[in-house]
C-alpha cells in the first residue's frame, strides 16, 4: 500500500515541467498550510486540475484511487463532475468547473515525512505518510445537488449511503434511544466544526451503544466502519482497530422526515463522523470524518519528531 502511494506521488511529480513543479510542491514544516483547508468553492495553494494535461489530471486521479477505497473514489470523481451540473443550474453564474480543483505536495517520498492533498469544492483528501504509516483525515466528501431526480425517483446520489445508513439506525433504535439520539429540532446551518484546523471541544451527545439493543449496535459500528472505508482497505482496517467503540455517541439534530433538513454526527474519544444536508431545500450535503488528535497527520509528525530527537 504504502509503495504504491510513494509510486503515484512519484509518478505525478515526474510529470511536472519546472513551473508547475514551482508551484505544486511545497515543504512538509509549513504547518500553516499543511492545516489550511476548505470545502467551499475559490482557489488553493498547488497547481489547478485544469491546467493540466490529460496524463497529468490521471496521475491526479491515481494519487486519489490508490488511497481511496473503489466506492470512495468513485464518489471523489463524481463530486468533481457535479461542479459542472451546479454550474448549469446556476446559469453559469460562478462560472464553476470540474477543474477546479487544486493538487499540492508536501515534501516527497523518499524524504520523509511527506504528503499530499487534493482540494476543491466539496472535496478534500489530506494525506501524510511518516514512518512508513499512513494518515488521510480530514477526509471531506459532499455533493450539491445532493440528489438529482427524475419524476420523484433518485437518478444520482452520491453520498446515499451515508443519509440511509444513518437513517436506518434511527429507525431501528426503539423510542428510548430515539428520544435521546435526537437532541435538538432545528439542524445547524453547517457541520459544527466547519473547516477549523482542529476538531477542539465539541460536547459529545446523544445515545451511546450501551443505550441500543444489539442490532442497533450493529448498525451504529457499521456506519463508522462505512466512513473509514472510505480508505483502502489496510489502512481502513488499521484506523478501525484503534476505535474504542464503546465510547460512541450518535447524535441527530433536525427532522426525521426524508426531505426535510437534517445532521447527524459521530463522536469517540479520537473519531469526529458529521454529516449535514440542510441547504437547498435539503438538497446540499457535507459529510467529513476527522480524528481529534490525528488530523493533518499531527499524531503521525510528533511520533516522527520525537523519535528524531532521541537518535
Amino acid at each position: 500500500m504504502l509503495h504504491e502511494i510513494a509510486e503515484a506521488t512519484r509518478g505525478f511529480l515526474d510529470l511536472l515541467d519546472d513551473g508547475q513543479r514551482a508551484v505544486a510542491a511545497r515543504e512538509m514544516s509549513d504547518d500553516d498550510l499543511r492545516k489550511r483547508w476548505a470545502y467551499t468553492p475559490g482557489e488553493r495553494p498547488g497547481v489547478v486540475y485544469g491546467s493540466l494535461g490529460r496524463d497529468q489530471r490521471k496521475a491526479v486521479h491515481r494519487l486519489l484511487s490508490c488511497v481511496l477505497s473503489p466506492h470512495a473514489y468513485a464518489q471523489a470523481s463524481t463530486v468533481m463532475a457535479l461542479e459542472d451540473v451546479l454550474d448549469d443550474r446556476e446559469g453559469g453564474l460562478r462560472d464553476r468547473h470540474q477543474g477546479d480543483y487544486w493538487a499540492v505536495l508536501l515534501g516527497e517520498p523518499g524524504d520523509e515525512p511527506w504528503g499530499w492533498r487534493v482540494e476543491g469544492h466539496h472535496l478534500s483528501v489530506s494525506v501524510v505518510v511518516a514512518d512508513g504509516r499512513v494518515s488521510a483525515t480530514p477526509f471531506f466528501l459532499g455533493a450539491n445537488p445532493a440528489r438529482t431526480s427524475y419524476r420523484g425517483r433518485t437518478v444520482l446520489q452520491p453520498l446515499r449511503l451515508e443519509e440511509e445508513l444513518a437513517r436506518e439506525l434511527l429507525d431501528r433504535m426503539g423510542r428510548t434511544a430515539r428520544g435521546l439520539a435526537v437532541v435538538a429540532d432545528t439542524p445547524p446551518p453547517d457541520l459544527r466544526t466547519g473547516n477549523s484546523p482542529r476538531v477542539g471541544d465539541l460536547e459529545p451527545a446523544g445515545v451511546t451503544p450501551g443505550q441500543l439493543d444489539r442490532a442497533s449496535r450493529g448498525l451504529l459500528v457499521g456506519l463508522v466502519r462505512y466512513y473509514l472505508d472510505r480508505l483502502h482497505s489496510d489502512l481502513a482496517d488499521e484506523e478501525f482497530d484503534a476505535l474504542d467503540l464503546e465510547r460512541l455517541h450518535f447524535a441527530w439534530e433536525g427532522s426525521a422526515k426524508r426531505g426535510d433538513g437534517h445532521y447527524y454526527r459521530i463522536q469517540g474519544p479520537e473519531l469526529l463522523i458529521e454529516y449535514d444536508n440542510t441547504a437547498n431545500d435539503a438538497n446540499h450535503a457535507h459529510s467529513v470524518w476527522r480524528r481529534r488528535s490525528g488530523d493533518f497527520g499531527d499524531d503521525l509528525l510528533a511520533a516522527h519528531r520525537a523519535s528524531v530527537r532521541h537518535e
